[in-house]
Formats: C-alpha cells, structure tokens, sequence
C-alpha cells in the first residue's frame, strides 16, 4: 500500500511536534502557545502543505457534518 504522507511531511510534523513538548510552538496571528497535540499535528501537516509536500487534502467540513449525523443517529437508535 502507498504511504498516505511524504518522508518530507513526517519530518515536517515531527519537528513540530517536538517544538511542541519544549513549549516553544505558536499558533497563528494570536501566537497562543500550542498545548494540544492534535493542533500541534494540524499544525506540522498545514506547513507541509505550503511546502508542497505529499499530505492528503483536508476533511471537508460537509463529511464532518455528515458523520456526525450519522453518529447521532446510531446514538438515538441504541437507546430503544
């Protein structure tokens, strides 16, 4: 099976990540210090989108919503 990310976007995020756990990582115009690790991932891969590295394009927000849904549903269907 094909890799889903470059070697270049691991790298990429790994180095975020561990400006993350020294503390030393920044988010965008409000430069809040990044303490989620799921941020500090979203972070790395958006840099080595700009790059123009290998990474897949982000989840619309119509599939988030339609998941949800469907989760929902699911939720609603198991209580009966």
């Amino acid at each position: 099976m094909a890799r889903k990310y470059s070697r270049k976007a691991s790298s990429d995020v790994e180095r975020v990540m561990k400006k993350r756990k020294a503390g030393t990582l920044r988010s965008g115009r409000s430069k809040k210090k990044v303490k989620s690790r799921k941020q500090a991932i979203a972070i790395g891969l958006s840099e080595a989108r700009a790059k123009g590295r290998k990474v897949p394009k982000k989840a619309s927000k119509k599939t988030a919503k339609k998941t949800r849904k469907t989760a929902k549903k699911r939720k609603s269907s198991k209580k009966k």
